[in-house]
């Protein structure tokens, strides 16, 4: 692959500005945008772009001229030198990405002959063809006329029909998987497929091992490539499956119509609160042909195709689609917390306005009509992962925003009332789980049992919203945070609510402790990231920095330090599910994640290893205040990785900030 996000660094020398935090705030605050919150690269997985291009494929809108050129020299430069293209940016190829990358490019007016084509149906040939992608791709296939819907197993929209009680409601799936299903199966109940032009024509001849014709279609649906599938389906899975095709067979037309009706409603209310930006660029990328098959021509679907450039966005590595619309509120959430622990803010004050301003803008203020109809939560007093269009709240990025908004009070001009900070409080109490912890967007709605019908093949838990040790600590964090501002306005039945509330979660996030004194992350890379939230939820929850957990945790983090100071773990950790270092040492963001953990751990005890990992942050800072592009840092549902474009900035900062604060000199040395 020709793009390297993990290259070994070398300290850049550096003679203005000595001390490391006012450079780094200095750097944040010239690239702050006009908004107040900082809007960077949010990147990684390499299937989504080509889900844009195939929208303005279908709907016959090409594009222009410069964004096709930006895009073909973006994908070209994801290829990996076998002529494939990862699940994500530094991932191994797979036969999905692969596919969906070589299909965008020829629609795009790549040549079967242009060098980069080759090497991608080359590699797509040695794996069998197209045939063996897995569900997402075989959906992508069908829309674009390239696969039949008989290759999938059923995504019937009958099952909106079911009595919400049913056991395999979709209201009982995880948010970003229901919309998923929700589109699929409009697609699917219409069999609805791109009409055939010449380069859709020529595909169906370039992907498959045999002719297109001669293709037993039902025979593909559980032929997928076995360097793409993550897990083996479970035997209720495959009984699922077999059930649905005999109800398929017989569905009555009347009883198609009414659930195709009903689905497309969902659709359109879900565009309709998220400003037709949608939860993610999945479905986004799905919806928005789903209301094209229905009317092609209303306001409404014009909307829809008007709002897609949202995702798109010019990052280090080119044009390309982003994974979500933005992450604005959780970038400045950070630097205003980073900010206010440096105690800098007032020598910073415009950036900190900025950064508060932003953040009041962006809270949810209402709950969304008919909530219930459309299975969604409460809102009102949440915060999105990226701006209030969105309309999706998150538990961590509420308590974030929360933090943040608690963190920058004294320093706004016109401070959020009290009122809206509680009515994030009784947001976060209302998303806690049975199991004293706390999930994304939604109190947990079925069993982890669900997760055996998880059909992607690709990804692992996407099926239940489930209680994590992030979402959990963060939570605990904001509440905390709450009680002491706040707890004078809570009164009595909201104060024992909150006390109740954390005492509930800190054994919660005992149980998910690994026995090397770890904890797994679930969006960050991983032991890492997980060990951080781990000990700041349980000290936040009133454990003594003495207690065992938290000890066996920093005693895991001093073990990992590597050689240079720093702290670096692999995405294999993810995949893996166990601890793998990085290959290339030190990482600037992780290192940040566990000097937050061993300081808040004890400074005086972990003191040697803190000011080693202090001196290999400093080092590595730019004149300019920022830190370089290192490996990637998140991930979501286990197997894909994400690039944070701030995460090198704010938690490096925030741990200086933080070491600073407990005697760690900072100067470079």
């Amino acid at each position: 692959m020709s793009i390297d996000l993990g290259g070994a660094l070398e300290p850049t020398p550096h003679a203005a500005q000595p001390d490391p935090l006012r450079r780094g705030f200095s750097y944040l605050q010239s690239i702050q945008s006009a908004n107040g919150g900082w809007h960077g690269d949010y990147d990684g997985p390499l299937f989504l772009l080509p889900g844009y291009i195939f929208v303005h494929h279908v709907t016959g809108r090409p594009l222009g001229e410069t964004e096709r050129s930006e895009f073909i020299t973006t994908l070209r430069r994801a290829q990996n030198d076998d002529g494939s293209f990862g699940l994500h940016l530094e991932g191994k190829g797979y036969l999905f990405t692969t596919v969906l990358n070589y299909v965008a490019l020829r629609l795009m007016g790549v040549p079967t002959t242009d060098p980069h084509a080759q090497r991608a149906l080359a590699f797509i040939g040695a794996r069998g063809g197209a045939a063996a992608v897995p569900s997402w791709g075989k959906y992508w296939l069908a829309v674009l006329n390239l696969y039949s819907w008989e290759g999938c197993h059923p995504v019937p929209p009958e099952l909106w029909l079911l009595p919400r009680a049913a056991p395999l409601h979709p209201s009982r799936f995880w948010c970003h998987c229901r919309v998923v299903v929700l589109a699929v199966s409009y697609l699917y109940g219409r069999r609805f497929q791109a009409p055939l032009d010449p380069v859709l024509t020529a595909l169906r001849q370039e992907l498959f091992a045999e002719p297109f014709e001669a293709i037993d279609w039902r025979a593909m649906r559980d032929y997928v490539c076995a360097d793409d599938r993550y897990f083996e389906p479970s035997r209720m899975l495959k009984a699922v499956n077999v059930l649905l095709d005999h109800v398929e067979r017989r569905m009555p037309v009347a009883l198609r119509r009414r659930a195709l009706n009903v689905v497309l409603d969902h659709i359109k209310h879900e565009q309709i609160s998220t400003s037709f930006i949608d939860i993610g660029p999945v479905n986004k990328a799905f919806d928005t042909i789903a209301l094209w098959a229905a009317e092609s021509h209303s306001e409404h679907t014009r909307s829809a195709l008007d709002a897609l450039p949202q995702y798109i966005f010019d990052c280090e590595r080119g044009k390309t689609m982003q994974s979500y619309n933005s992450s604005e509120l959780w970038d400045t959430s950070f630097v205003a917390i980073a900010l206010a622990e440096s105690g800098r803010a007032r020598e910073f004050e415009t950036m900190a306005e900025e950064a508060y301003r932003f953040i009041n803008e962006n809270q949810v203020l209402d709950d969304f009509d008919e909530r219930e109809i459309y299975y969604r939560d409460p809102s009102k007093g949440g915060w999105p992962f990226s701006n209030r269009a969105h309309g999706w709240p998150i538990a961590d990025c509420t308590a974030f925003g929360l933090i943040a908004a608690l963190a920058l009070g004294p320093y706004a001009k016109s401070p959020i009332g009290t009122a809206r900070l509680l009515d994030a409080v009784d947001l976060l109490l209302f998303w806690q789980n049975e199991d004293g912890g706390w999930g994304t967007y939604e109190k947990q709605r079925a069993g982890r049992w669900l997760e055996a019908l998880n059909a992607s093949e690709i990804f692992g838990d996407i099926m239940v919203d489930v209680s994590q040790v992030e979402l959990t600590s963060a939570t605990i964090q904001g509440l905390a945070a709450a009680r002491a501002r706040l707890g004078d306005r809570f009164g009595l039945m909201r104060t024992h609510k909150v006390d109740t509330a954390i005492t509930r979660g800190e054994p919660f996030l005992r149980s998910l402790q690994c026995s090397d004194g770890s904890w797994e992350g679930n969006w960050g890379i991983c032991f890492t990231y997980g060990t951080w939230f781990g000990v700041w939820g349980l000290l936040d929850a009133g454990v003594k920095p003495s207690d065992p957990a938290i000890t066996r945790a920093a005693d895991f983090l001093r073990a990992k330090q590597c050689e240079d100071g720093g702290w670096g773990e692999s995405y294999e950790s993810c995949i893996r599910r166990e601890y793998v270092q990085h290959p290339q040492g030190g990482q600037v963001a992780m290192t940040a994640w566990a000097l937050l953990t061993l300081v808040r751990a004890s400074p005086e005890q972990h003191r040697e290893a803190i000011e080693r990992g202090v001196r290999f942050l400093t080092q590595r800072q730019l004149a300019n205040g920022d830190w370089p592009q290192q490996g990637m840092t998140g991930v979501f549902n286990r197997t894909c990785m994400l690039n944070y474009r701030f995460y090198r900035n704010y938690f490096p900062l925030w741990a200086l900030a933080l070491a600073e604060k407990n005697g760690i000199a900072l100067q470079r040395g």
